[in-house]
């Protein structure tokens, strides 16, 4: 049977995520794939967790159903109480943009918007009349002040990453999910990126939750969630 996880010096707080008897399968003309079975986790305000396993071993999917964007077989999730999947995807998206913040290894940017514009866009969505200089400011944060007008293109992995960080923090949102932050940089760059996803997100209050294959990246986390064959040991 697998377990819930809540960190021992917070056994009273309520949890941000609630996952609850989540299966994730797949079927098509050669059976039925289990990706994820019977998962139960517990994430909480404030907490920093690193989802690991090997490739294939449904970390990804996991957190894609964390995050509303993939729909489990069965079980429930829920975002600061409320089920993801009792709701539309519009209820769910706009959830979403309220609670939850992105970083992707692939960055994810939108090519045709400049460096200012990719982080103004969720600020714009919320109708925040101070997009513009909010943006500014989280640019400067984030060490990208003099790059506002940069399209995508022009900027090098490392600051693609840093405007990626940017638009997630920019709305200071409740939880953080990171899918392979630095799995498209190289070592050094990942780890002055890892150094600022950190420190912004200790800035906020954020809950941070990702996934990652490093080592390294997982020890910095409070908890280390390791999922083997779909379900957590």
């Amino acid at each position: 049977m697998s377990q819930s996880f809540p960190p021992p010096e917070t056994p009273s707080a309520t949890p941000i995520i609630a996952v609850e008897r989540v299966c994730k399968s797949v079927t098509d003309s050669t059976g039925t794939l289990d990706i994820l079975r019977d998962i139960d986790l517990l994430l909480f305000p404030r907490e920093t967790a690193a989802i690991v396993g090997a490739s294939g071993s449904g970390k990804s999917t996991l957190l894609s159903i964390i995050a509303g964007l993939d729909t489990p077989t069965r079980g429930t999730v829920r975002l600061d109480g409320q089920d993801l999947f009792a709701v539309d995807e519009d209820a769910r998206a706009a959830l979403r943009a309220q609670k939850l913040g992105f970083v992707f290894q692939s960055f994810q940017l939108m090519r045709n918007l400049t460096a200012l514009e990719n982080v103004m866009l969720p600020l714009e969505l919320a109708c925040r009349r101070d997009a513009r200089q909010a943006a500014c400011d989280m640019l400067a944060r984030v060490g990208l002040g003099q790059r506002l007008a940069h399209y995508p293109r022009v900027l090098s992995g490392g600051e693609q990453q840093r405007v990626a960080l940017a638009r997630a923090f920019v709305l200071q949102p409740a939880v953080l999910l990171a899918d392979e932050p630095t799995g498209s940089l190289d070592f050094a760059t990942g780890g002055s990126i890892m150094e600022l996803m950190f420190a912004l997100n200790r800035e906020q209050g954020t809950t941070l939750v990702l996934v990652t294959h490093d080592n390294a990246i997982a020890a910095r986390c409070e908890r280390r969630i390791t999922i083997d064959a779909g379900r957590i040991v």
